[in-house]
């Protein structure tokens, strides 16, 4: 391989020493020759596992010295024992991160502006039509729909906005890019037809799906009509009954020896000042919210704000008014007017001793009295509306409508003698003073003229219920309630309002009439119906529950 000449191994001892049979070994065979140093090059040897023992010991002598040959870089065990065939994994970490799951594109959002055209903030890529073409569609869409909302704008100044985005979403989603462009025009088209709305709640409110949504839903609940026998297991118990605060036996002593309560000193119900009752042409004024301080987070800091004007709770009131007062404990209420039970059914043997029945002292009356025809109905739905009097909130207008959602029984109620309305809240009530000059029948006659609606076995259904029994001041024990069947997540005695309800279980706007318009208790009465017909269609039978027959006091 090299000259033999250069005698470059001449100080090395020969590795043979005497056994050496080269005749012109290139190596020293002097005696007393110092070997020079080994350097020993660190090795990381594997740990001895039976898999590994038995691998080593099958490996012949020269692998093994080619091994420990090797100068470690990296963990040899590693090597060895990292085996991905045989399920180990190795503990070293990857070398690049790495994207585990399936890949998500991102999704589309929609944007609008409150009273102006809407925005569509959408990735191009993600969209089959060209986003200028999708734009444009939309801002013909909202320019439509301003012109069919032009009378409920006002109220509503995002209503336009909202339906023109969830129109055009409608529309693109059952349509393909050839056929988007037509679509749109046909929906502009139907616009067009829809008569013009004066209120939230019309029919022609809304996106044509929408439209088409709440049409099927009435259709199915209209063909529904309630029976007593259906209704059984959602009525309340009587420890339902009192845990919601109804009136399910009437208070000691004779009822009412004191409707009015001028002169008397009292809390008032909307600033929480101590005031003197007096009539309305002398009452003191007062100034408050008349709307609730709702807890809000605005860049991390909360606050409380008043939702009739956005001012903080510890702002002054932004109306102003007369003080008022509210009684919820029975016995004050039943000073102002008496409470009664509902009256049994006529084909009872308690109808003789009702004060419409016959005396029992004429054999011949009792008999006709037994054969009289009952026409309380099985199911009705009824809700009231109240004012501030001087007797606290008294009842000034009752609706029922039968198990169809007919209105049987609308009526305006007169103030007992000796009180005197000292707001009218419409705001609420709906009640003017106008329409209410024209009320004849006091809650007495009221209440004889709803005996022939309702009798002990009629089944009841409202929301918040026991509001409507105390002001009536009715004791009755078979009820449905809507805040029970919908119950809020807090539990009793919070209560979900009756126009989120109806808005998100039945697609309808309801209360809509502002500050002077108010509710409608008619409108109420059939919303209530509507929404226990939906619980019965859609939701699941309740467990059978407790007897809920009347208590005899």
């Amino acid at each position: 391989m090299f000259p033999s000449d250069l005698r470059l191994f001449n100080k090395l001892p020969c590795p043979d020493r005497q056994n050496c049979k080269r005749q012109n070994c290139i190596f020293s065979h002097q005696l007393g020759l110092v070997e020079p140093p080994t350097v020993h090059i660190p090795v990381d040897l594997p740990k001895d596992t039976p898999k590994q023992s038995s691998a080593i010991a099958s490996t012949s002598s020269h692998t093994q010295r080619s091994i420990n040959a090797i100068p470690a870089k990296r963990s040899l065990s590693q090597q060895l024992i990292a085996n991905p065939s045989n399920g180990s994994s190795s503990s070293e970490p990857p070398r690049k991160l790495q994207r585990t799951g399936p890949i998500r594109r991102p999704i589309a959002t929609l944007m609008y502006v409150q009273t102006g055209v809407p925005l569509l903030r959408i990735n191009p890529a993600q969209s089959i039509v060209p986003l200028p073409v999708r734009q444009a569609m939309l801002k013909s869409l909202y320019d439509h729909f301003v012109v069919l909302y032009e009378k409920i704008l006002s109220t509503n100044p995002t209503l336009a906005s909202e339906h023109a985005l969830r129109q055009e979403e409608e529309v693109y989603k059952s349509s393909t890019k050839h056929t988007y462009r037509n679509a749109v025009i046909s929906s502009i088209a139907s616009l067009k037809r829809r008569p013009f709305p004066d209120n939230a709640s019309h029919p022609s409110v809304g996106t044509e799906g929408e439209i088409a949504a709440r049409a099927d839903t009435r259709k199915k609940l209209a063909a529904l009509r309630l029976t007593a026998a259906q209704l059984e297991p959602y009525m309340l118990t009587m420890e339902e009954m009192r845990r919601w605060g109804y009136v399910v036996e009437i208070p000691p002593g004779p009822g009412g020896t004191r409707p009015s309560e001028v002169g008397v000193v009292k809390t008032c119900e909307r600033c929480g000042q101590a005031f003197k009752v007096k009539p309305k042409g002398e009452a003191d004024e007062c100034v408050f919210h008349w709307g609730k301080a709702l807890t809000t987070k605005a860049n991390g800091e909360k606050r409380r704000l008043y939702t009739c004007c956005e001012r903080p709770a510890d702002s002054e009131g932004c109306e102003r008014g007369f003080h008022v007062f509210y009684e919820t404990a029975p016995e004050d209420l039943h000073l102002r007017h008496p409470f009664s039970f509902t009256r049994p059914p006529f084909s009872s043997a308690a109808d003789s001793t009702s004060p419409d029945s016959p005396s029992r002292d004429n054999s011949d009356e009792e008999v006709e009295g037994s054969s009289r025809t009952d026409t309380a109905l099985d199911v009705v739905a009824l809700d009231c509306e109240m004012v501030y009097t001087t007797g606290g909130m008294r009842v000034a207008r009752v609706s029922v409508v039968d198990a169809t959602g007919k209105e049987v029984f609308d009526e305006l109620v007169r103030m007992d003698d000796g009180v005197e309305v000292i707001d009218f809240n419409t705001r609420f009530s709906g009640i003017t003073p106008e329409a209410h000059a024209s009320a004849l029948l006091p809650l007495a006659s009221i209440r004889r003229s709803l005996d022939t609606l309702i009798s002990s076995e009629t089944v009841v259904i409202g929301h918040a219920l026991e509001n409507d029994l105390k002001t009536l001041r009715m004791v009755h024990y078979r009820c449905v309630d809507t805040v029970a069947l919908f119950p809020h997540s807090a539990g009793p005695p919070y209560r979900r309002a009756l126009r989120a309800l109806v808005k998100e279980f039945l697609g309808q706007t309801i209360q809509s009439g502002g500050g002077t318009v108010g509710h409608s208790s008619v409108e109420d009465s059939v919303a209530t119906l509507d929404l226990v017909r939906w619980h019965v269609l859609n939701r699941p039978k309740p467990p059978p529950k407790t007897s809920t027959s009347t208590i005899v006091s």
